[in-house]
């Protein structure tokens, strides 16, 4: 038998309600503007330092985390240089080393502690923000330095835990998780930008910058 949509009334229901708590919840993005502005800061001052952008989360956090240093070392928009990120959700011989050794709880903290120095950034993505892992992840990496960002829910610690917090106004999963992704392309757009800008900048003008700031 052909299945059709009208076959399920409350599906239509369940697509409305979610597009609605979407809708929502995006209208209250532009909050978010001077803690973006500032995390692309953050990031555009370790990558020109020398350091890089480290990120790690769990399940689609994790995705997230991958995605994210994809798009900082492939491109964005801009045809540029790549630039230095990585996830530390991608050596699978690396986790599950950590996880048989010690304890998952550790699989970020020990990573951290072998790659992070105080010219990175570090960016822990949780959803619930109680992620023992990405908590412990972003303690080692305060303890080495590093500047910290955290993307999380309005719930948990991990929003305390960081340098710099971008707490999603909710407490449901699959949007919380969506508006991270949206926050990760808008942080590399930014840092993208405001490096491409700068190297168009003139000698005055840089020596300028510097001495504004």
């Amino acid at each position: 038998m052909l299945l059709k949509a009208s076959m399920f009334p409350s599906i239509t229901s369940l697509v409305s309600k979610d597009i609605s708590e979407a809708e929502h919840l995006h209208g209250q993005l532009t909050e978010f503007i001077p803690n973006l502005e500032e995390a692309s800061i953050l990031c555009v001052t370790a990558l020109q330092q020398g350091g890089k952008i480290v990120l790690f989360g769990n399940g689609g956090s994790a995705a997230d985390a991958q995605h994210i240093a994809a798009e900082f070392v492939g491109r964005f928009e801009a045809e540029r240089a790549p630039l230095p990120a990585i996830a530390l959700t991608t050596n699978t011989s690396v986790l599950t080393a950590i996880g048989n050794d010690y304890d998952f709880s550790t699989v970020f903290e020990r990573q951290v502690k072998a790659l992070v120095t105080n010219n990175d950034v570090a960016i822990g993505i949780s959803t619930s923000g109680n992620s023992e892992n990405v908590i412990k992840g972003i303690l080692m990496a305060n303890i080495l330095g590093a500047k910290t960002i955290g993307l999380s829910g309005q719930e948990g610690i991990l929003k305390t835990s960081v340098n710099l917090s971008l707490a999603v106004p909710s407490s449901h999963t699959p949007r919380i998780q969506e508006v991270h992704i949206l926050l990760g392309h808008i942080l590399t757009h930014a840092v993208e930008t405001i490096l491409m800008e700068r190297n168009m900048m003139t000698a005055d003008q840089v020596l300028t910058a510097a001495i504004d700031s």
